[in-house]
């Protein structure tokens, strides 16, 4: 359960969000997601109130404005990297070339060029969280919230992992919210936000 909490997130700002279990970190990401409503409160994304919305415009505003990265992956095992990717894409209305070339452009940059038609037990780890971010960029969303991306990976993949965050954000000033257990990830970040009982400390 979350306590007056109270916080802002500049755009191109990468931002840990850290604390033990059961501080409502994900609680928080979920709200901020528009996964979960929040008693009371605003959650304002790039001027709009999300938090005011009905649930169809708000499923709609999440589809477009907010990308997501979990800590396992959540690809559809049936589809290829490139159908994953542009799923999200077509569910906004966008044609399937248009959703195709966002995805192939997409999953180029993140090196999975070759890897497209892959489904994802053909993939690594590293090469499948790698999916799940183009996933959550193919519709330039405007923060990407991120629950323990990294918590399944092995030092050299979550390594390679944090540095595609940061290079997003120097490319695309892409926004991130990261919740995270790990410290090395946090220390690199802009800002920490550690959570404990709800409560922002």
């Amino acid at each position: 359960m979350l306590k007056g909490v109270d916080f802002h997130v500049e755009e191109g700002e990468i931002v840990a969000v850290v604390g033990p279990s059961g501080a409502g970190k994900t609680t928080l990401l979920q709200i901020l997601g528009t996964l979960d409503r929040a008693d009371s409160g605003m959650i304002n994304i790039g001027g709009v109130n999300v938090s005011q919305l009905k649930d169809k415009d708000q499923a709609e505003f999440r589809n477009k404005h907010i990308g997501f990265v979990f800590q396992f992956h959540q690809l559809l095992p049936e589809f290829t990297a490139l159908e994953n990717v542009m799923i999200p894409a077509l569910i906004a209305g966008k044609s399937k070339k248009e959703a195709h070339d966002e995805a192939i452009n997409i999953l180029e940059y993140l090196k999975l060029g070759d890897r497209i038609q892959h489904k994802p037990s053909q993939l690594s780890g590293g090469e499948n969280q790698r999916v799940a971010v183009a996933r959550a960029l193919v519709n330039h969303p405007k923060v990407v919230l991120a629950d323990e991306p990294s918590g399944s990976l092995d030092t050299k993949n979550k390594e390679e992992l944090h540095q595609l965050f940061f290079d997003l954000r120097n490319q695309f000033n892409q926004t991130f919210v990261i919740v995270t257990h790990d410290a090395q990830l946090a220390h690199l970040t802009d800002r920490v936000i550690e959570m404990r009982d709800g409560v922002i400390q």
